[in-house]
């Protein structure tokens, strides 16, 4: 036996009952109150499990900065042949680790050096670089002038010598070619032809530079605040 918001009494099959107070009212108008009152409920229920489900979605789509998270794309940038190839918009895809100034030199410029969000998380966690993180270091021209913070103040400018690659491999995936070892993927784009690594061999066109870091990763980690904490 059921009693509704309006005072109305019966079985839930077909809503056939008697009106739980006596009154004058047609037994066809109580029932129709009651399918009413039935109707209501069952719409309250409805919408309460859309929110629920609703607020669900949009949990599981909340970035995911979980330190130990294993699912995101780390390895978007390489193919099943170990061919590395620089990231699209890395500039406002990737978190910028830090800059290195070069005034002088065939290197000379800014370095500006970027990775995944998840793997700065990683590392403040884990002190390294997680499996398949992807490092882009971009070298721009410089030029200097003065101005209202002082006098021979250098700036990037929108011209690009080239980019520096790595890609962290933890499980040795491709044995057999020659840009990866040590624990990463190397590969170097100029500016003429960003779709092509000429690197051909890392020990002898990438390594040399980096064996002063050997120590953190072959990584010049010193130069990355970001790596360390918010502040």
């Amino acid at each position: 036996m059921i009693k509704d918001d309006l005072g109305f009494a019966g079985t839930m099959d077909g809503f056939v009952g008697t009106p739980a107070t006596s009154n004058d009212a047609s037994n066809g108008h109580w029932q129709e109150q009651l399918i009413k009152s039935q109707e209501k409920k069952i719409m309250l229920r409805i919408h309460a499990k859309l929110a629920t489900l609703m607020i669900t979605i949009a949990f599981i789509a909340m970035p995911i900065h979980d330190a130990d998270a294993e699912n995101f794309d780390l390895l978007a940038h390489v193919d099943a042949s170990g061919v590395i190839s620089l990231p699209a918009d890395f500039r406002a895809n990737m978190a910028h680790l830090g800059s290195w100034y070069v005034p002088e030199g065939e290197a000379s410029g800014f370095h500006d050096v970027y990775t995944e969000a998840e793997s700065v998380f990683y590392y403040r966690k884990h002190g390294e670089f997680p499996d398949g993180a992807t490092l882009v270091k971009e070298l721009r021209h410089a030029k200097s002038g003065d101005y209202t913070t002082g006098n021979n103040v250098s700036h990037a400018t929108s011209q690009i010598k080239q980019w520096f690659v790595m890609v962290k491999d933890t499980k040795g995936r491709f044995k057999s070619n020659a840009i990866w070892g040590d624990g990463w993927g190397w590969a170097l784009f100029q500016a003429a032809d960003k779709n092509k690594n000429i690197a051909k061999d890392y020990k002898e066109d990438c390594l040399g530079c980096h064996v002063p870091a050997k120590e953190t990763d072959w990584i010049y980690v010193e130069g990355y605040p970001t790596l360390t904490g918010p502040d």
